[in-house]
């Protein structure tokens, strides 16, 4: 019984992480040959939707200038196109700055809601068939709204997401090494899921919707970004990929500012989950809910798990054993050591970056664990502490 249970944990950790993306391309590569996948290709300016750019800025007088000149900046038909900051509860010069652009129109009120609060209040404003949401200190280039624009063709694309990368330096500390390559993994199953279905939660740097199938989110919703797209999908419209859209973002300061991010995810990620239960349901939503619970619920639900029990499972079977048990157990003791180091050197910058994979692949599953905690007690606010970013 030990030895089923210890391999149908490493069975479950291997799909969570590695599996689903392996299961995944072949199932894209059996649709590619099956069927020709439609190319999404820049349209002309006289076929490109209205968008309208929601900046949700609070306190963000470091950013808010520069964000302002490259949304500006972007190669977009300016007629077809505005730009909408909300400033609600912002208490520094963010308005102030945000209004010496006579281009932008800027929404503000002094009390501060959340995030969600003042995007569900300006919506009902929004008049272009597009709106798209952006945060303050997310750099895009040129030809991002072209690129979120061209799958709108599509009158079965309800939603287009960007890519998020963030920034590495040659050499980098723990907390941009890692985040850096985890979304560069993110963005190869976000590739995937697109093509196989529909992108299963996008991220809030840089997502488009139409603007008639925006759903307003209560209001304590921690992980808006993720439950609007994913309520989009529900409705049977895809949420396409545009990885030309680029949305490029400063890592967290270290490790420390990483890990209140990840906590307060994963808080929003059990709540989230709890909200769109129904999409669980294979009979209704079929591949939806094959995406979901493979991509999602497995990893903020068995990968920790398994790693919290594959230690000792382990460490009796080799006692008890010996033979293949050991190898893995020493295999496991390698790994957490090449994670205690990366610890210990997480605030120094290696030219190596993968040195740093061990050490924060354990450190977002702790978070889960801190996170599904802070979900129990109710802890998480949708004011959170926004987490310091690196020079």
């Amino acid at each position: 019984m030990l030895s089923i249970l210890f391999w149908t944990l490493l069975g479950l950790l291997f799909y969570t992480y590695i599996g689903y993306g392996l299961i995944l391309s072949l199932l894209v590569g059996i649709k590619k040959i099956r069927a020709t996948s439609k190319e999404f290709t820049t349209l002309p300016d006289d076929e490109l939707p209205t968008v309208t750019i929601v900046i949700a800025a609070y306190n963000e007088e470091g950013y808010i200038r520069e964000k302002l000149q490259n949304t500006l900046q972007l190669d977009y038909p300016a007629a077809r196109r505005e730009v909408v900051v909300v400033t609600d509860g912002s208490t520094d010069s963010t308005p102030e700055i945000a209004q010496e652009f006579p281009m932008v129109r800027v929404m503000h009120q002094p009390e501060r809601r959340g995030k969600v609060a003042a995007i569900n209040r300006i919506m009902p404003l929004v008049e272009s068939a597009v709106t798209v949401f952006t945060d303050a200190n997310t750099e895009l280039p040129p030809h991002a709204l072209r690129a979120l624009a061209a799958p709108f063709a599509d009158a079965r694309v309800g939603a287009v997401a960007g890519e998020k990368t963030v920034y590495q330096p040659d050499a980098a500390e723990a907390a941009a090494a890692g985040e850096g390559m985890y979304w560069k993994y993110e963005s190869w199953l976000k590739r995937l899921d697109a093509e196989y279905n529909t992108i299963v939660g996008a991220a809030g740097e840089l997502l488009a919707l139409r603007t008639d199938e925006f759903i307003a989110v209560p209001e304590d919703t921690v992980i808006e970004d993720f439950v609007l797209s994913l309520k989009i999908a529900a409705k049977g419209l895809r949420v396409a990929y545009a990885p030309e859209a680029l949305a490029l973002e400063k890592a967290s300061a270290n490790v420390q500012e990483e890990q209140k991010r990840k906590v307060r995810i994963s808080a929003g990620a059990f709540q989230a989950m709890q909200r769109l239960g129904s999409l669980l349901n294979p009979l209704r939503h079929g591949r939806l809910t094959f995406q979901l619970v493979s991509h999602r619920l497995l990893r903020w639900t068995a990968g920790p798990l398994a790693l919290a029990a594959l230690i000792p499972l382990n460490g009796v079977l080799a006692a008890l054993q010996g033979g293949l048990y050991g190898w893995l157990l020493l295999g496991q003791a390698a790994f957490y050591l090449l994670a205690f180091l990366g610890s210990a050197f997480q605030n120094r910058k290696v030219p190596v970056k993968g040195f740093f994979v061990a050490y924060y692949f354990l450190m977002m599953n702790w978070c889960v664990w801190l996170g599904f905690r802070r979900y129990l007690r109710k802890e998480q606010s949708t004011h959170w502490e926004k987490a310091l970013r690196a020079a």
